[in-house]
């Protein structure tokens, strides 16, 4: 009897789990702000520290959102940029998704950046959930 109770419950217990709830799209998305000056002084700079050839790099097409995700305030990017390969060559069109902390002196965070399919894939669905496609493919 002893041992059925404990058994019991310890199973009553096992669907007490605490568990972390899943972010939904609501959380994910941004306030559309402005792609001022200041904002793409601090994007430009943070991603050339990730280029080969830094100082060629250029901007394209950049959207930019801001959001609070538990008590932070940050400012999400998404968008283009094209540089030189080592070589000197051109390097095409990396899409790339990053986050600005306003707070903590706006550093630069870079999520992910890259002209491979599979990354490409990863910033798209991620600047989609943030509410800023940056692509015209649905």
């Amino acid at each position: 009897m002893r041992k059925t109770v404990q058994l019991l419950l310890v199973a009553s217990l096992c669907g007490c789990v605490a568990t972390t709830p899943r972010p939904d799209a609501g959380d994910q998305r941004v306030d559309p702000i402005p792609f001022s000056l200041a904002l793409e002084e601090i994007v430009i700079t943070g991603i050339r520290q990730h280029l080969p050839d830094p100082a060629s790099a250029r901007l394209g097409r950049t959207l930019a959102g801001e959001r609070t995700l538990n008590g932070r305030k940050e400012i999400v990017v998404c968008g283009f940029v094209s540089s030189k390969t080592a070589a000197g060559g051109p390097g095409g069109d990396q899409a790339f998704t990053a986050r600005i902390y306003p707070d903590s002196a706006s550093s630069f965070e870079l999520v992910a950046m890259g002209g491979a399919s599979e990354t490409r894939r990863l910033v798209d669905s991620t600047c989609r959930a943030a509410g800023l496609p940056i692509s015209d493919s649905a």
